[in-house]
C-alpha cells in the first residue's frame, strides 16, 4: 500500500547508542525523518537493532521511521501462499502501520516515488532491498541514502557478495557502509568493518553476521555523522580499478563435478548453502553389479587431509568416522558430513551410508556441470 501524507508515520525515536553522537550538540538535534528498505531475514535483523535503540533511556539523537519499504508478497512453501517479505513481517508484529510499508514492484515506480516524495525523509537506509535505486529516488532524500554493504569495497560489488567470497575460499571480508550512487555499489565509503571467515562458515551463517552483528552496528555507530552531514566529509571514494564483482547466483551452477579439488568443491557447497544449494551425482552398485545413478544434494562438507592412504580405485566413495569420502583431483578428498536426497530431509552421511545396506557408491564426474 503506498502512504498519501507523511501524517500517517509511526514515530519511533532511534539513538546511536555509542560514542559517535557525544560530538553532536543535543539541545540542536531534532527530529529526522529516515525511510528503511530491506527484505530478506538479514534486512529484519538490522530493522530490529534499529527499533531496539529507540528503547534506549539515554538517547541523545533521535529520528523518525516514517516508512518501509520492502518486495512484495511472494509464494512461499509448498502452499505457494503469498507471504509478506520478513522485513514487512517484522515491522506487522511492530505495529507498523501498514499503509506505511511500500511494496512497489520496481522502485521507479510513478506513483510510489510520488508518495515517498510526500513524506520528505532526509535519509533513506538500504540493507539487502532487492530492487535498483533510479536517480529519482536518490534525489528525494537530503541526506542521501546510505546501504549497507557486505564487502569490503570496492570488492565484490553486484548482488552476491558473500556467496562469490566464499567460493573464492576468502579468508577475510567485512561490511562496508556507503552512500548509494547510481553506479552498482560504487558510491563512496563512509566506514566498514572487517570479519575474519573460518573455513567452514556457510553463506547463511555469514551473511547474518554481517548484516546482523557488524553492519547494525555500524550503521548505528555512524548514523549521526550521516544525519549531521559529517560523513560525507569523510567519506572516501572507491577505487574502481580495484573493482571486483559478485554476480548474482543461479541454479545452473548448483552442480558439483569431482574432477575439482575438494577444497574448491567445499568452498562452493558453503557459498551455495541455503539457495541454490549445491547437486551432484553419484552411483549405487550393488552386489550383482546392477548400476543406480542417485542425485544427491550437499548440505555440510569438510576436506580431509588423511585419507589419501584408504583404499579407492580413484572413484569409489568410502565412508570414515561421520563422513563419506569423495575422491577428487590431486589426490584431494571431500568430506560430506550431510547430504539430502529428493524430496527427503537432510540426513546424516551415517544415516545415508547405512541406507545402502553394503552396496557401494561410486562418483560420477558430470561434464555438464557449469563450473
Amino acid at each position: 500500500m503506498m502512504a498519501p501524507h507523511s501524517t500517517l508515520a509511526l514515530r519511533r525515536f532511534l539513538c546511536s547508542g555509542n560514542g559517535a553522537a557525544s560530538a553532536l550538540d543535543a539541545a540542536a538535534v531534532r527530529k529526522k525523518n529516515l525511510v528503511f528498505l530491506g527484505s530478506p531475514q538479514v534486512s529484519a535483523s538490522v530493522l530490529h537493532k534499529l527499533l531496539a535503540a529507540s528503547e534506549d533511556p539515554d538517547s541523545i539523537f533521535q529520528v523518525m521511521l516514517q516508512a518501509i519499504v520492502t518486495q512484495p508478497p511472494a509464494a512461499r512453501d509448498r502452499g505457494r501462499k503469498l507471504m509478506p517479505s520478513a522485513v514487512a513481517q517484522l515491522a506487522l508484529e511492530r505495529g507498523f502501520p501498514r499503509e506505511l510499508i511500500f511494496t512497489p514492484e520496481r522502485a521507479a515506480e510513478v506513483a510510489f516515488l510520488s508518495n515517498l516524495s510526500a513524506l520528505n525523509p532526509e535519509l533513506c537506509i538500504t540493507a539487502a532491498y532487492g530492487n535498483i535505486l533510479p536517480q529519482k529516488f536518490l534525489d528525494i532524500p537530503s541526506c542521501g541514502t546510505v546501504n549497507i554493504h557486505p564487502s569490503l569495497l570496492p570488492q565484490y560489488r553486484g548482488a552476491a557478495p558473500v556467496q562469490r567470497a566464499l567460493q573464492d575460499g576468502v579468508t577475510e571480508t567485512g561490511v562496508s557502509l556507503a552512500y548509494t550512487v547510481r553506479a552498482l555499489d560504487a558510491g563512496p565509503v563512509i566506514a566498514y568493518e572487517k570479519v575474519k571467515v573460518d573455513e567452514c562458515i556457510k553463506a547463511t551463517e555469514l551473511l547474518a553476521i554481517l548484516f546482523n552483528s557488524a553492519g547494525a552496528e555500524l550503521l548505528l555507530h555512524e548514523l549521526p555523522s550521516i544525519l549531521n552531514g559529517s560523513a560525507k566529509l569523510k567519506a572516501r571514494p572507491q577505487d574502481d580499478s580495484k573493482a571486483t564483482f559478485a554476480p548474482k547466483l543461479t541454479s545452473e551452477e548448483s552442480w558439483l563435478s569431482f574432477d575439482e579439488e575438494a577444497k574448491r568443491i567445499h568452498n562452493k557447497v558453503r557459498a551455495f548453502a541455503g539457495w541454490p544449494g549445491t547437486r551432484a551425482r553419484v552411483e549405487v552398485v550393488n552386489n550383482v553389479g546392477y548400476h543406480n545413478e542417485l542425485e544427491i544434494k550437499i548440505i555440510t562438507s569438510g576436506v580431509c587431509s588423511n585419507a589419501c592412504n584408504k583404499a579407492s580405485d580413484g572413484n569409489e566413495i568410502l565412508f570414515s568416522g561421520s563422513a563419506l569420502l569423495i575422491p577428487c583431483a590431486g589426490e584431494s578428498w571431500l568430506e560430506v558430513l550431510e547430504l539430502q536426497l529428493p524430496g527427503k530431509k537432510v540426513m546424516t552421511a551415517r544415516d545415508f551410508w547405512n541406507g545402502l545396506r553394503g552396496q557401494k557408491l561410486r562418483k560420477i564426474n558430470w561434464k555438464g556441470v557449469t563450473q
